[in-house]
This record gives structure tokens, C-alpha cells and sequence, in this order.
């Protein structure tokens, strides 16, 4: 197990750089990626396809996290400032605070992210909401943190354990599951799995650590007062915002109902894309929250260009993160784990979240270890009679989420956004997301008892 051993010293190396040396995050993380790297006896340059060389990994690693989530992440954000410079953020807020009551606002959080985060990518439902969460917070007065982790909880359950997520549904077809049936399971479980990991540790936690405001260089793009007289309505807010949830929800419909060879499917497919979508939403609050609201082409303009310089560190420090998690899983890392776990003999709905478990902790990344584990278990239970495959599918998906560290690239993203220290984010988010993986691992165990 001497890849565990390394990535335990790798993490301590990063915590004492960032905290200790206050070297950079994007430093820090790079640094340490070369050092793991070394210490597993990479190629310092790529030999063949299968054996990358560090630089070469922490490369690729940086470029595909930032493919999809530099695009994601500036789309998002300008949608965020219309809805902002428009008081769209401000009119849902002050309608979620007077339908719910400011004491209940946490919980109106919690639902509202868990029903956008079925149909759309953790990363998109999180730049979606993240304005309504800052708002909230300046409006009431309460802690970012108690707002803010019950919607990142109600986002990473269903990312986790609810189909039509990829990995979720990657696995439901390795271990052969019933897609209906898994998704009926994952709501039983997952709702509330969201509550306690959401509201209640939310706000169990928030009142522990000092009281977390919103982020002024970022408050200052995504949060905006104006007159209740000078606000959009609610509908058409509400639909601006739903609007690439709409088109991704459509995709996945299709993908179900469609012949995939059909115009109408791929068309659909392409549409209900996060990019595609959220290009076409971002574009549609240009007018519905701009335009029509007054605003001239450049000012719409300068909206846009204003918003995006806070994204820049932030983009860089989640892509060496992912430079991080790259370099892991080009190590061999996760392999070293899978096989070392296989060969165990508990029932299979433990071994699936155990291997993910492990893989997730090592590697930083739910959906490599989702996969992976689910690869090596499926020909496993396929030998035990009378395994509930669904609930594997939800077991191996709770244990791909748990304890999320410094070789996550979600970490940093949790991190920036809320401005938290490095400590905070493992007091909050971490302890999220493990409470998560475990509360839903024993829900999936109960309910093994019945199904």
C-alpha cells in the first residue's frame, strides 16, 4: 500500500505549504504533483500512450478540467452578473425569504439545488445558484455557510447517487441495473441523505466557526440592491435561471424516449449539452434580463467583460487541482487500490463503496473512482445470488463522494467561491461530503433489508 502512503504525505506536504510556507494554492499544487509523480517513479517525459511523463500529465490534467469548466464557469458567471445588475438574484431571494421565512431559507436551498441538480452537472448547478446563495446571505445576515452547504449538499447527492448523472448511469450499465428502479431507490435515500448533510450539518457546523461573509470582490459582481419597484418578475427570472436546466433535462428525456439515430434526438443531445445550454440561457438573459430591462449593448457588454477577472484564480487554482488528481491517476494509484481491494470477501454493496471509497480518497475524482470500482465488482456480484443491483449501483456512487481533500478540484472550487481558509473548507465541505457517503451507505443498508 505504498501509494496510500504517499498520497497521505503529499496531502500533509500541501496543507503545510499552503498554511505554513503561504506558498500559492496554483504553486502548492503544481509542486506537489511533481513530487508524487517522483515518489510513484513516473518518466520524467511521456515513453508511450500508457505511461505519461509528469510534466506531460500535470498538463493534461490541468487542460481538461479547465476544457469544460473555463467555459462552464465564465457562461455561468455572466448569467450570474445579468441576474445581478438586473435584480433577478435579488427578486428570487426576497421571494424564497418571504414563501420559507428567513429561519427556513437554508432548507428552501437544499430543495431547490437537489431539483436543479438532477438534469445538469454539479459544476453548472453550482454557478447557476451560487448568486442566489450570496444574496441570501447579504439579505438575512446569516453565516454564507449555513446558506451555502445545504445547497452544495443538495448538488452532490444527486451528482453522486441520481441517474441520469454520467457516472450513475455508467454504472447502472455495468452492473446491469434497472434505471427506473435506481432512480426511485436514489430518491429514497438521497432525500434525506441532502437534509442531514445540508440544512442540519449546515447549520450545526456554521455555528462553530466564525461567521463567513460573502466574498466582496465577488459580491461585488454577483450581488447588486436595487428598489422592489425596479426588480423583474419572479416568472421570468425563475425561467432564466431554470432555462439550461430545461434544455439538459430535454436531452436526457430524449436519450430515453427518442431513437437516437433521429434528427430531433441529436439535436436535442446537442442543445441540452452544459455548454451548449448554458451558452443559449446566457445569451437569452442578455435580453430578458437586459434589453428588455433598459440596458444597452454596452452595457450588457461591459457586464460581461466586468465579471469574469474574479474567475481568473479561481479557474487557475481548480485547473492545478486537476493537474493534481491527473497526476494520481496517471501514477497508478488508484490501480495499486483497486486490486489490493479486490480480492476482499464482505458482501458486495460494502465492497463497491469501500473500492470507491478508496479510490476517491487517493485519486480525488467521483466519477474515475465510481467506475472503476463498479468495473471490479460487477463480475464479483454477478457470482452472489440475490444482490440488489441498484442498490450497488447507489452504494459504489455514496462511496465515490467521500472525503473530498486537496486532490479534488471541487474542493477548490468550494474554496474560492466561498472564500473559506483551507481549514474551513475541510470543516465544511469535507465533512459534507463525508457525512454524505456514510449517511447514504446506511440508508442503502436498511433499505437492503426490505428490497
Amino acid at each position: 500500500m505504498m501509494g496510500i502512503v504517499i498520497v497521505v504525505a503529499a496531502v500533509i506536504v500541501l496543507l503545510l505549504l499552503i498554511t505554513v510556507a503561504k506558498l500559492h494554492p496554483f504553486v502548492s499544487l503544481i509542486l506537489t504533483a511533481v513530487g508524487v509523480g517522483l515518489a510513484m517513479g513516473m518518466p520524467l517525459t511521456t515513453i508511450a500512450p500508457d505511461k505519461p511523463g509528469i510534466i506531460d500529465s500535470i498538463k493534461a490534467g490541468l487542460g481538461n478540467t479547465l476544457g469544460f469548466l473555463a467555459i462552464v464557469l465564465a457562461l455561468g458567471t455572466m448569467l450570474g452578473k445579468m441576474m445581478a445588475e438586473s435584480g433577478g438574484a435579488e427578486r428570487i431571494a426576497k421571494t424564497l425569504i418571504n414563501r420559507f421565512g428567513q429561519k427556513n431559507v437554508h432548507w428552501a436551498m437544499m430543495f431547490v439545488a437537489f431539483l436543479v441538480g438532477i438534469p445538469v452537472f454539479f459544476q453548472v448547478g453550482f454557478v447557476l445558484l451560487v448568486p442566489l446563495v450570496f444574496t441570501i446571505a447579504m439579505e438575512t445576515g446569516i453565516s454564507l455557510i449555513a446558506i451555502g452547504i445545504p445547497l452544495v449538499a443538495g448538488l452532490s447527492v444527486v451528482h453522486g447517487l441520481v441517474p441520469p448523472h454520467p457516472a450513475a448511469m455508467a454504472a447502472v450499465g455495468i452492473f446491469k441495473a434497472d434505471v427506473g428502479i435506481t432512480i426511485l431507490y436514489s430518491l429514497i435515500v438521497g432525500l434525506p441523505t441532502a437534509i442531514i448533510a445540508g440544512p442540519l450539518y449546515g447549520k450545526w457546523i456554521s455555528k462553530r466557526l466564525p461567521k463567513k461573509e460573502v466574498p466582496a470582490e465577488i459580491a461585488s459582481q454577483l450581488v447588486l440592491h436595487k428598489e422592489a419597484k425596479d426588480l423583474p418578475g419572479f416568472g421570468i427570472t425563475l425561467f432564466t435561471i431554470l432555462f439550461p436546466v430545461i434544455l439538459m433535462l430535454s436531452a436526457s428525456i430524449s436519450d430515453v424516449t427518442l431513437d437516437k439515430t433521429t434528427q430531433l434526438a441529436k439535436a436535442l443531445k446537442f442543445i441540452g449539452d452544459p455548454i451548449a445550454a448554458l451558452l443559449v440561457a446566457t445569451i437569452f438573459s442578455f435580453f430578458s434580463l437586459g434589453y428588455v430591462r433598459g440596458f444597452s449593448k454596452d452595457k450588457v457588454q461591459q457586464f460581461a467583460n466586468d465579471c469574469l477577472g474574479p474567475v481568473a484564480s479561481i479557474l487557475l487554482i481548480i485547473g492545478a487541482g486537476g493537474a493534481f488528481n491527473k497526476v494520481l491517476l496517471d501514477s497508478g494509484i488508484g490501480t495499486q487500490i483497486a486490486e489490493f481491494a479486490k480480492h476482499s470477501s464482505i458482501s458486495p454493496i460494502l465492497l463497491g463503496w469501500g473500492i470507491a471509497a478508496l479510490i476517491r480518497v487517493a485519486t480525488g475524482s467521483a466519477t474515475v473512482s465510481m467506475m472503476t470500482a463498479a468495473g471490479i465488482v460487477a463480475p464479483i456480484a454477478a457470482t452472489i445470488p440475490g444482490t440488489n443491483v441498484e442498490l450497488l449501483v447507489l452504494a459504489t456512487g455514496a462511496g465515490s463522494l467521500i472525503l473530498s481533500h486537496l486532490n479534488d478540484s471541487g474542493f477548490w472550487l468550494i474554496k474560492e467561491y466561498f472564500g473559506m481558509t483551507v481549514k474551513e473548507t475541510l470543516l465544511t465541505w469535507t465533512a459534507m461530503e463525508t457525512i454524505i457517503s456514510v449517511v447514504a451507505l446506511g440508508l442503502i443498508s436498511l433499505l437492503n433489508l426490505f428490497v
